[in-house]
């Protein structure tokens, strides 16, 4: 990747913030993403906003007309279209010098390796298949793989519930319930980080049918209710976990406290 000075980079405002050093740091990092949606694709959009020099999409889907709503890759003309080709797009058109790395695969404990051998520094997990996300989630900690998981945010609509914490912390999550039963059964209570809500969630917000190409693969499931905002905070804090913990110094900063002009947070 090339490096610019401040003045004529795209990531001048970011080196204000964060340094130089940090820049290039993340310049140098390969983040992995694993699913696509709601979630996932405000992951991707903030990592390559925030300057990282690899990432690797992860899905087997396509862009359907039920994810308008929600999945910031759901635009008219990507209809029909592969998220991982939508993905690598979008990386390329913000960032130029990221190398994207998309691969088009159904992730469970059995494919686990295969995106290990990619040797990213840090997997988000925000898909929801429930099975193949614990057996993911198990291969990743059995491999030492640091993981940033992501559950549920269907089915509600207050954003300052979300919390980044240990998956023995979780709480009025359902999908967090059933993956802590299946991990325990597996030996793991806790060591995996992750974004989850404290909302319960609404009950009303559940369909009756399953609609249609819901499941290409795994069991019919029927539709969640879900908000942008939320699923997509989610997305941007997954991205930051990963970035403020597992590349650290990002912190360090190159702007005091005081600041210049602007000095009052606003943002142009």
């Amino acid at each position: 990747m090339s490096h610019h000075s401040h003045k004529d980079s795209r990531f001048c405002r970011t080196e204000l913030l964060i340094g130089k050093d940090a820049v290039q740091k993340l310049s140098r990092a390969h983040v992995m993403v694993v699913g696509l949606g709601a979630v996932g694709s405000y992951a991707i959009e903030a990592l390559a906003r925030a300057g990282v020099g690899r990432i690797s999409p992860v899905d087997f889907d396509v862009v359907r007309i039920s994810n308008f709503n929600r999945q910031l890759f759901a635009t008219t003309p990507n209809l029909n279209r592969f998220k991982v080709d939508v993905a690598a797009e979008r990386i390329a058109q913000i960032n130029p010098d990221c190398a994207a790395d998309p691969l088009r695969m159904f992730v469970d404990g059995k494919t686990a390796d295969a995106l290990f051998e990619r040797d990213p520094d840090v997997i988000i997990d925000a898909f929801d298949s429930l099975s193949p996300k614990v057996h993911f989630m198990a291969a990743c900690v059995k491999a030492k793989r640091s993981l940033i998981s992501c559950l549920g945010t269907a089915s509600r609509l207050d954003p300052f519930s979300l919390r980044i914490g240990d998956i023995a912390e979780t709480m009025n999550c359902p999908l967090a319930r059933m993956i802590r039963k299946k991990l325990h059964k597996l030996g793991i209570n806790e060591g995996i980080r992750c974004v989850y809500s404290v909302e319960p969630p609404r009950k009303s917000a559940i369909g009756t049918v399953p609609e249609e190409g819901d499941f290409v693969r795994g069991r019919p499931r029927r539709p969640i209710g879900s908000i942008s905002y939320v699923t997509g905070i989610a997305g941007l804090m997954a991205a930051g976990c990963s970035l403020a913990i597992d590349f650290k110094g990002l912190s360090g900063g190159a702007a005091s406290q005081d600041g210049g002009a602007g000095s009052d947070g606003s943002s142009d």
